[in-house]
């Protein structure tokens, strides 16, 4: 499979892992079949392995170390800091100081029993902290031989300018696909003029644009209760952009001959902005269910016609909700 660079010359897969999805934030995880899920990943061409230190609360990076056991040369890692909590039940504080970024990485470190993390993210901005010392203290961590790239997650246009100008950033990884394109007004183009990479996450929009979701099938426990765009009403009106994909998913499969699936349209939604926009783009899907990463490395063979980019770009506009219940929580609240 073919490779992409991001910034920094980080050669990954054109396609990532989300891991968040082997935690119980969707509902209960069965650690043997997420484990079976990597290993399918990588065996598939999937080596851009996406983690965090809040995953569960630590125990993702301990699933991940499983598969670096024997597959560490294989993978290119990614994990992150500065969150305080847990997705599933909601996160109490940020921190981005300089004391943490130093034990945060120890303890991943240990977690992913690895002595480097190729792609080490600021998970999300520490307001309180100028990122100077954020990024400085990262910087410390690549001349210590424990980080080898540094990105950052949900930043602004402005605090990547700054960011960058203290450590050559890699990638910026933010919420982007066809119901979340607020990235494209700042990020976006700063990254493209910067040589930094984008590495979408929810590139199907938290499951949502693969037609599979819906408000009555959300547990008591899942997270996406507490996302404006999932609540009721707004979930119902968001169908639009649902049937907008589906129609060019039946409209491809029509004219091709290949079987082509609504997430299939969706990532390569995303590989079409990356063109427009003049950057790599890796997006990092997440699933429990192996056959879903070989369905959503399909995207990677598809073209989208100008006709079905118009199509796709109507229904964006008109999505209900904010993706986000604060939005300063993203860049998008802060540009």
């Amino acid at each position: 499979m073919k490779k992409i660079l991001l910034g920094d010359n980080f050669e990954v897969s054109p396609l990532g892992f989300g891991g968040m999805a082997l935690t119980p934030v969707y509902g209960a995880v069965d650690p043997a079949e997420a484990l079976a899920t990597l290993h399918h990943a990588v065996d598939a061409g999937v080596t851009f392995i996406d983690t965090a230190n809040i995953y569960g609360g630590g125990s993702n990076e301990e699933l991940i170390a499983k598969l670096l056991e024997t597959r560490r040369d294989e993978v290119q890692l990614a994990s992150k800091f500065a969150l305080v909590g847990n997705p599933a039940t909601g996160y109490t504080e940020i921190r981005g100081d300089a004391a943490y970024v130093r034990t945060a990485i120890d303890e991943s470190l240990q977690r992913l029993g690895t002595e480097v993390i190729d792609l080490y993210y600021m998970h999300r901005r520490d307001l309180r902290v100028p990122i100077e010392e954020t990024v400085g203290a990262m910087a410390e961590l690549v001349q210590a031989g424990k980080v080898r790239h540094l990105g950052l997650s949900e930043v602004t246009s402005a605090e990547l300018r700054t960011a960058h100008m203290i450590h050559p950033i890699t990638a910026v990884q933010s919420e982007w696909s066809i119901w979340s394109r607020d990235v494209e007004a700042h990020v976006v183009p700063a990254a493209a003029e910067l040589g930094v990479g984008l590495v979408p996450y929810s590139p199907l929009g938290r499951g949502f644009l693969t037609g599979t979701v819906h408000a009555a099938d959300l547990g008591a426990n899942d997270f996406r209760h507490n996302i404006p765009r999932f609540a009721e009403g707004a979930i119902d009106a968001n169908q639009s952009v649902v049937d907008a994909v589906a129609r060019v998913a039946h409209d491809l499969t029509a004219t091709t001959g290949e079987a082509t699936t609504p997430a299939q349209v969706a990532l390569a939604w995303l590989y079409a902005q990356g063109t427009k926009f003049a950057l790599p783009v890796v997006p990092i899907p997440g699933t429990r269910r192996a056959a879903r990463i070989d369905e959503n490395l399909g995207a990677l063979s598809l073209s989208l016609t100008t006709a079905h980019l118009r199509v796709l770009d109507e229904a964006a506009a008109g999505v209900v909700g904010l993706r986000t219940k604060d939005p300063s929580w993203v860049s998008q609240g802060r540009e």
